[in-house]
């Protein structure tokens, strides 16, 4: 069993509060990613748990024990850090070998593990170059080399790919979600990248300012952010100030249709994903309160899909404003829609943010698309 708690984890910097009372559990073999934006703690926290940071209040356990007064080369963790932080004057067999040298392994076991290692990561026959002879991509697969040569308990990743091309990016940590359901090594993964968060991870943890947002499952931290800055976010999402008035929440000059289930009647915000918003054919307009009228602003290929800014006045854009704000639609690719074209739109699904726990999930009935 390798599993990770941390239990009220706190760090000061003087008055800053740099991670405040995270508690997270990490069950045996799991991969979890720790995900926000720069300066939210994530960092911090992954240091804290290797001992790079001292705790300033809370503990780090690691299969029940706690572990925040051992110092890092004495913890069941290794690390690997965002710059390589390779040895430019030893070879890739020595880079790797370094920590079982200091362990005082046999010859034998150094020469084994160490091959093992690289074939491993796909670098067999790479012991005998130095790090210049190798790629950037090379290079951050040997720094996960040397980490998984100590066989640690738990393998603990700091950002390892933000300084490669997104492609190579891709690949690398399709390689690595397939090394770490190998060697079921528990794994944290600290990152601002949410695709990559949500490809490679089992949960997600994610942080703001210091504190811990939502921790849970790819799919419902994508679907049911828990909050609104994790619903802003994770993705891309339309989000609006509302009222409610009866059975309709109030949008400018809008309007939606308020779940049942939705108590009091104060400041509330909708959330809709840019592909739950349907283009619909006009002649639907009359039929259904929830549809919206705009007018094309912009239409951009992307591939696969069509990414649409719709202009719908009242909407996004409040009175007094200084910056024009458009709806943001995705739709297939043969929508015929084009820059200045009116278009129905019909919010298929949403979310209500008020001051109830959970956000309230509205699913409107099916409608004929255009």
């Amino acid at each position: 069993m390798s599993t990770l708690d941390l239990v009220d984890l706190t760090k000061n910097f003087g008055d800053v509060k740099a991670v405040d009372r995270v508690n997270f559990a990490v069950g045996d073999g799991e991969f979890v990613c720790i995900l926000g934006p720069s300066g939210c703690g994530k960092s911090t926290t992954l240091r804290m748990i290797g001992g790079f940071e001292e705790a300033s209040a809370g503990d780090v356990r690691i299969d029940g024990l706690s572990v925040v007064n051992i110092p890092p080369n004495r913890r069941p963790t290794a690390m690997v850090f965002q710059k390589y932080t390779l040895w430019p004057h030893m070879r890739i067999f020595d880079n790797i070998a370094f920590g079982l040298r200091l362990r005082q392994n046999s010859k034998a076991e150094i020469n084994r593990e160490v091959l093992a290692s690289l074939e491993m990561v796909g670098l067999t026959g790479y012991e005998r170059r130095y790090p210049s002879q190798l790629s950037g991509g090379e290079q951050q697969r040997v720094a996960l080399a040397r980490a998984l040569v100590l066989r640690p308990k738990i393998l603990l990743l700091d950002e390892p790919f933000s300084n490669l091309d997104a492609l190579l990016r891709v690949r690398l940590r399709e390689e690595l979600h397939t090394i770490q359901r190998q060697v079921k090594i528990t794994t944290i993964f600290v990152t601002h990248d949410q695709e990559e968060a949500l490809s490679l991870a089992d949960r997600i943890a994610v942080m703001n300012a210091g504190h811990l947002e939502q921790l849970d499952v790819p799919s419902q931290i994508y679907d049911f952010p828990r909050t609104l800055f994790v619903a802003d976010f994770i993705g891309v999402m339309n989000i609006f100030n509302a009222r409610r008035e009866k059975d309709f929440l109030i949008i400018h000059e809008n309007k939606l249709r308020a779940p049942k289930n939705l108590n009091g009647m104060g400041n509330l915000s909708i959330a809709v994903r840019p592909e739950d918003l349907l283009p619909v054919n006009p002649g639907d307009a009359a039929s259904d309160s929830n549809l919206w009228k705009g007018k094309i602003f912009q239409s951009i290929d992307l591939g696969h899909y069509r990414k649409i800014l719709v202009d719908v006045p009242g909407l996004i854009d409040p009175e007094g404003a200084s910056i024009k704000r458009f709806l943001k639609v995705y739709t297939i690719k043969s929508h015929a829609g084009k820059e200045g074209d009116e278009i129905w739109l019909y919010p298929s699904r949403y979310l209500v943010y008020s001051d109830q726990e959970k956000p309230i999930e509205v699913r409107n009935q099916a409608i004929h698309t255009a």
